[in-house]
């Protein structure tokens, strides 16, 4: 009977098209990412988006667990992510093949961070500028009128800690602060889909001010910006919460193309 069982579950697998290379692995291992797991994967990542891994190339856990140093669950595990990233395929008989850029999801946080960390960063930080001049004054308009109190709060009060720490110029805590204001904002707007959109735009703040493209005191007008969106969603004027959150991507925009010396004419 034990045995009847494990050739069905063998079955099972082959038709979901799983590599012989998976077939030892246990159910249970789908557990978060270990420090080692993270280490490898990041390390495997960077390679993939700097083109150091190139589109076509084919890696198996046996290579990734000799380079690396680790076990060959700790590669299988590396390798389901950047699966699930669209930047590897895995295929019976060939192995784990590296993916093109069209296959990967963009939207992806580790990935845009990884990205942020390659000499793609100045079209990756552009581009996503341009994605968020797309949804986030439609997002301020629509948390005019369905923030709740509570929202609006919070974004006073993020506004008001940015413009504490930019006179300091605790950059970091002032990432924070901008981060949870976006945040709230998107989350105000009440559309899941811009709201599944809050951890991209958290990339971008933090890619600016970790790779040295924010100012050392942040521009007053920026956040003056930010205080008029957190009144104007307050006071339920749509119209005004679209023009300053519009202010706000355009001037981050320019900035780091001043920063990345890039042409001012909204092409990245």
């Amino acid at each position: 009977m034990i045995r009847s069982l494990q050739v069905v579950g063998q079955k099972k697998m082959m038709i979901r098209g799983r590599s012989p290379e998976w077939d030892d692995e246990p159910v249970a291992s789908m557990s978060p990412l270990s420090g080692l797991h993270s280490s490898v994967l990041d390390a495997l990542g960077v390679r993939v988006v700097t083109g150091e891994l190139a589109p076509g190339a084919v890696v198996t856990l046996e290579s990734i667990s000799r380079e690396y140093g680790v076990s060959r669950p700790v590669a299988r595990e590396a390798i389901r992510v950047l699966e699930s990233m669209g930047l590897a395929s895995s295929r019976r008989r060939v192995g784990v093949t590296i993916q093109g850029r069209n296959a990967w999801n963009v939207f992806d946080p580790r990935l845009i961070r990884w990205r942020l960390d390659s000499p793609d960063r100045s079209s990756q930080l552009l581009s996503l500028s341009e994605l968020r001049r797309g949804f986030e004054p439609v997002a301020a308009a629509l948390a005019a009128s369905r923030a709740t109190p509570e929202q609006c709060a919070a974004l006073a009060s993020a506004a008001s800690d940015m413009l504490v720490h930019g006179r300091t110029g605790d950059l970091e805590a002032y990432l924070v602060a901008d981060s949870r204001f976006h945040r709230t904002l998107l989350e105000a707007s009440g559309n899941e889909m811009m709201q599944a959109l809050a951890d991209v735009v958290v990339e971008v703040l933090a890619g600016r001010t970790h790779h040295g493209l924010m100012p050392a005191s942040p521009n007053r007008a920026a956040i003056d910006a930010h205080d008029a969106v957190a009144r104007a969603i307050r006071q339920g004027d749509a119209r005004a919460a679209e023009q300053a959150m519009r202010a706000i991507i355009d001037e981050a925009a320019d900035a780091m193309r001043s920063e990345l010396d890039e042409p001012k004419d909204g092409t990245p």
